[in-house]
């Protein structure tokens, strides 16, 4: 994993294992998305489902994709209970310059957002990842992730 993810994301990402350095939780894969999300934010409760199931059967399908959640929640319990939905990585909530330089750089107006990054170099392959995955419905997974090449 290039260098660009560490500076990106900081040294560690938490896992359902608990922290874990960031070039060896992503190591393998091809795709990041970066899910710009909050507990409090009703369209990202109802997106955030959409895209476990995606994700759940992308990794089913060849484990390319890595999803890592950008919370904007207010506190660390909101983030813990949201967090505990899903079947990804997060930046730890603490990282709040990271969070926050991630919205910056991809220019995030509003939530949910959902930003799928190139793993080699870090560029943007697909800067509605919310439109994107809102289109799957359990059958076009293999389209999907073919525009994403």
């Amino acid at each position: 994993m290039a260098s660009w993810a560490t500076e990106l994301f900081g040294p560690e990402l938490l896992t359902k294992e608990g922290l874990k350095p960031t070039a060896e939780a992503l190591e393998g894969k091809t795709r990041i998305g970066i899910y710009f999300s909050a507990h409090w934010c009703p369209p990202c409760r109802g997106f955030t489902p959409k895209l476990a199931e995606f994700f759940t059967d992308a990794e089913a399908e060849d484990g390319s994709l890595q999803i890592i959640f950008a919370s904007s929640d207010q506190d660390e319990a909101q983030f813990a209970e949201y967090y505990d939905s899903m079947p990804w990585l997060a930046v730890p909530f603490s990282a709040t310059e990271k969070i926050q330089a991630l919205g910056s750089k991809f220019g995030v107006r509003g939530i949910p957002a959902l930003h799928i990054l190139d793993a080699a170099d870090g560029s943007v392959k697909d800067a509605d990842g919310r439109a994107t995955v809102g289109a799957y419905n359990g059958s076009n997974l293999a389209k999907i992730t073919g525009t994403w090449a």
